[in-house]
């Protein structure tokens, strides 16, 4: 049915938990493919003891070019961009595939729903060590939410042939940090507008483990930098096009944006606010021009 892509990178036992959830609580049968990067944890044995696709890199390539190396060997029609550290739960694959066949067509980005360290706020634990599986199956009913405007982005869903019109994820943006938002900025392009994240389609997720760490301050500059990155690359910041396109993102009081679903999305309206933010990143672009960002 889907083909799930997941980068990892000496995550071993989140890679177990992300595997072993897919496996137990999908509907469908899916093909998960892990990219590895180094394995020296022993990943690669690992994979193949479960017998799952993969692909290997002897160092880090990060997310953009995990993906798309892991992507060359999807089987099935549709793609699932995954992290290493989510558990997928029980029913997450029936509300996607409900939702495509609903929609009728390939020209949408679907994406399910973080719970943890995401949309919906809810503690089952924050690491492999004190994950409470039992807690937070007892809460599901309770968690499920609205479908709402935007895309988480990870969990993703996404048509093959559309992801190889696009070109799969921007390597500039390696080993990561506005990938996903140029991701969605390329689907955009190509005239998609229908981003809908799916309330009742769950994953929880532990938080910024997989091929990045957790580093604060590497986290914050690898945003930054793809900031800059997709600044220079699309003329607008990232905030901007989440906010005023995908009607999601962060507010002014850095709160996320919460839009309940009604329809494929429309051109942004171009008000005051539009104007004055737009300009507001034309000077971020000039200075950076100036300072020879690179």
């Amino acid at each position: 049915m889907f083909s799930i892509l997941i980068p990892t990178y000496n995550n071993l036992e989140y890679l177990k938990i992300c595997v072993e959830s897919i496996q137990k609580n999908s509907k469908y049968e899916h093909q998960i493919i892990v990219h590895i990067n180094e394995g020296i944890d022993g990943t690669l044995e690992y994979v193949k003891n479960k017998k799952l696709d993969f692909t290997l890199s002897i160092k880090n390539i990060g997310m953009p070019k995990a993906l798309n190396r892991a992507s060359i060997k999807a089987k099935f029609d549709y793609i699932v961009i995954s992290h290493d550290d989510f558990y997928y739960c029980p029913g997450w694959d029936v509300e996607l595939v409900n939702n495509v066949n609903f929609i009728g067509h390939n020209n949408f980005y679907l994406s399910s729903t973080m719970v943890g360290a995401g949309q919906v706020e809810f503690d089952a634990g924050q690491t492999i060590e004190n994950f409470d599986e039992a807690k937070l199956l007892k809460n599901l009913e309770k968690i499920k939410t609205f479908d709402f405007q935007g895309t988480t982005k990870c969990p993703g869903l996404i048509h093959k042939e559309i992801w190889e019109r696009v070109g799969g994820w921007s390597e500039e943006f390696s080993p990561t940090g506005g990938d996903d938002t140029d991701f969605a900025m390329k689907l955009w392009k190509i005239n998609i507008r229908i981003f809908k994240g799916l309330g009742k389609s769950l994953a929880y997720h532990f938080g910024s483990i997989t091929t990045r760490k957790k580093n604060k301050s590497l986290f914050t500059y690898l945003g930054s930098r793809g900031n800059k990155i997709f600044l220079i690359k699309w003329g607008i910041g990232i905030n901007f096009f989440e906010k005023f396109y995908l009607k999601s993102g962060l507010d002014n009081n850095k709160n996320l944006i919460f839009n309940k679903y009604v329809s494929p999305l429309d051109e942004p309206k171009k008000n005051l606010n539009f104007y004055i933010e737009l300009i507001k990143g034309k000077f971020k672009i000039c200075y950076l021009y100036l300072i020879r960002f690179k």
